[in-house]
């Protein structure tokens, strides 16, 4: 089976279920995709007990699919420089403190305390999983995903500020939270003793300073590309260079891809520079571009995500650790928002229940599972696996669906 059936089979599938969410469901797009792709999923494995065929075939597919490496190394680069090109700069510019907080000390924050209230609850279900272990699951989890609520919030008449805050978080903490799991993770494969606390710095050091730098220096030049010619088809491909060029470049200099992905899209997407870079045709053809990468991504990987339950392992007592992580994450992410919150505040006249939105609107999505796919059989992985897509399915269909209700209900209540 070749990458070009693949990509058919999965195009297709995105298609026909994303009509059949507009249809007939009319949920939000992401959100939808995915439940049908599960309630497929279950269908087919039921057929499975008649006919194996269909099975079979999904399972091939999903075989080919490194769903890790197609994600992380491919897919996340393009999904946050679009983000990024869309982001209100000015307003994220006013929000950088806290943005900056949330992503870094947030993430850190939220990654030891999951990582360490979940070593207690395994050792008393039975597991003997070590804490370094629980901490990659910490990790892993602790980035949120809200493409798939952005939608939402917006229609409940979120205010800007506070959905500059939760665009700006998930651009960031992805890049932030891939480069702590890849810091755990190396410890964790090496061994605690073989690791020192230079090497730690060293390497996060790398990839974070390293990838923003990249970043800059591939806007800069797409910047000056873009400045010395009037001429939007080339323009486009351009910008579409610059995402390709600039994720190989940085996986070969081991610097955070994601993180420079978002700086030179925040650099590209400035108001400031697509004033003297672009003229109005070139602005909208690149806009619109983007927004329909963005869109066919998003609907593949949704697709993809509710695909990958076939790898799953199920056993009761994951089940029980799974529904039992469920609130001991969206604490601990309250927990990890508190400071950086207090902090800004009063300052920057921070929307009412900032927090409390923040928590419950911060959904965990392809990353968490793509993660959780790359850990080792030594690492527990089904059972991590297992854990991580029933925090991400309630994250998206319950957390999703849901969050534009608790936001209007909370301005019923302070109005």
């Amino acid at each position: 089976m070749d990458a070009y059936l693949i990509s058919t089979v999965l195009i297709s599938l995105a298609a026909i279920f994303g009509y059949i969410n507009v249809k007939y469901l009319k949920l939000p797009n992401t959100i939808g995709l995915m439940i049908i792709t599960i309630v497929f999923t279950f269908i087919v494995i039921l057929l499975s007990y008649f006919d194996p065929t269909l099975l079979n075939f999904e399972k091939e597919i999903i075989s080919k699919i490194d769903f890790r490496k197609v994600l992380l190394d491919e897919m996340l680069s393009f999904l946050l420089f679009a983000g990024a090109l869309h982001t209100n700069f000015e307003q994220l510019k006013v929000q950088r403190w806290p943005i900056l907080l949330f992503s870094t000390l947030g993430v850190l924050t939220s990654t030891f305390l999951v990582g360490g209230v979940m070593y207690f609850v395994l050792q008393a279900l039975g597991f003997p999983v070590n804490f370094i272990y629980c901490l990659l699951f910490g990790a892993l989890i602790s980035p949120t995903d809200p493409i798939a609520v952005l939608g939402i919030l917006k229609k409940a008449g979120v205010p800007k500020k506070l959905e500059t805050k939760i665009v700006g978080e998930s651009l960031f903490n992805d890049g932030v939270g891939v480069v702590v799991f890849l810091t755990i993770f190396q410890i964790a494969k090496s061994g605690t003793e073989n690791v020192t606390t230079f090497d730690v710095i060293k390497l996060f050091g790398q990839e974070v300073i390293g990838g923003i730098g990249l970043g800059l220096i591939i806007g800069w030049i797409t910047y000056r590309l873009l400045k010395s010619i009037d001429d939007f088809d080339i323009e486009v491909i351009i910008t579409l260079a610059a995402v390709m060029g600039g994720t190989v470049l940085a996986q070969k200099l081991h610097l955070s891809a994601p993180l420079a992905m978002v700086t030179a899209g925040l650099i590209v997407g400035n108001d400031t520079i697509r004033e003297t870079a672009m003229s109005e045709t070139t602005e909208r053809y690149v806009d619109k571009f983007w927004e329909l990468i963005d869109i066919l991504l998003n609907a593949i990987l949704f697709v993809l995500i509710g695909m990958e339950m076939l790898v799953l392992v199920i056993e009761g007592k994951y089940i029980v650790a799974g529904l039992l992580a469920i609130p001991i994450v969206l604490l601990c992410r309250y927990i990890s928002l508190f400071l950086p919150v207090k902090l800004f505040e009063k300052k920057l006249d921070f929307v009412p229940n900032t927090g409390l939105i923040m928590t419950w609107g911060g959904l965990r999505g392809g990353i968490s599972i793509a993660l959780a796919l790359g850990l080792s059989q030594d690492m527990y992985r089904d059972l991590f696996l297992v854990i991580t897509y029933i925090v991400v399915i309630f994250s998206i269909v319950v957390q999703g669906l849901t969050v534009g209700n608790l936001v209007k209900k909370l301005k019923k209540e302070d109005s």
